[in-house]
């Protein structure tokens, strides 16, 4: 197992408990007991945990959004997968602002030699597609967030509400059907909100990770995107209900890396 997805597991095995230790993570990972305390180190070094005899313990609550690093490393082939299946939807000419979030930067990654006219809403994916030979980049102004360099704030929210765009991407951070599309920050739920309210539609790309939890936020009803894109870790229950409701639900396929 690689060391981004022993990471993930460690972070899905502290939610929801005071305590993890080093032998159920080496259990769980099928790791040695020298890598898993290397990993419990780094991540102690993130802030996303904190070390203690034998084990780890959470660091944050419930209501405090995970590092952007340690974010970057989790659920990367998910994400890539998802991101193949967004940019299907994506056509030549369309006018699209592309959220925030690291599943949002690997959609980003796709668009390189496409042509199309691209608002970003945070740095890194501006920075993704500042030389892309065939976009058409339009700035917002606003405020980046330090560490997520995520837009927000009232500049922002002007800079959308002057345009019309053919699509909204977004990267929610948690996604459930009782409390819809969430954020961590009050200033990102707003951009999020704003963007699909200048789009004619909207896609929204969350992997299974994300699925039945809720952040601080609240964005819009889970019913309320025209396109759900998720990977085959997704609860199929849940994709069943949302399916019921209207909502168009697509299930990106891994890869096959073996």
């Amino acid at each position: 197992m690689r060391s981004a997805e022993r990471h993930q597991v460690i972070v899905e095995r502290l939610r929801g408990v005071d305590r993890v230790s080093v032998q159920e993570l080496v259990e769980a990972t099928e790791s040695s007991d020298m890598t898993i305390r290397r990993d419990l180190d780094f991540l102690a070094a993130q802030g996303v945990l904190k070390r203690v005899h034998g084990g780890a313990v959470p660091a944050m609550a419930s209501g405090v959004e995970p590092p952007y690093s340690l974010r970057a490393q989790a659920a990367v082939a998910a994400k890539r997968a998802i991101a193949r299946a967004a940019v299907e939807h994506i056509h030549d000419g369309e006018t699209i602002v592309l959220d925030s979030g690291t599943t949002a930067l690997e959609v980003a990654k796709l668009l390189h030699d496409r042509a199309v006219t691209v608002m970003p809403l945070s740095l890194h994916v501006a920075h993704e597609l500042a030389d892309a030979p065939r976009i058409r980049l339009l700035m917002p102004g606003g405020e980046a967030r330090r560490g997520e360099l995520a837009l927000v704030g009232p500049l922002t929210v002007a800079s959308l509400r002057a345009l019309r765009f053919d699509l909204a991407v977004l990267s929610p951070c948690a996604f459930s059907l009782d409390a819809g599309l969430t954020a961590f920050d009050l200033g990102d739920a707003e951009v999020k909100q704003e963007a699909m309210a200048v789009a004619a539609r909207s896609m929204v790309l969350a992997d299974g990770a994300k699925w039945d939890r809720a952040a601080l936020a609240y964005v819009c009803p889970a019913d309320y995107p025209d396109l759900i894109i998720t990977d085959p870790t997704a609860p199929e229950e849940q994709r069943t209900l949302l399916a019921q409701r209207g909502v168009l639900i697509e299930v990106a396929a891994l890869e096959d890396v073996s």
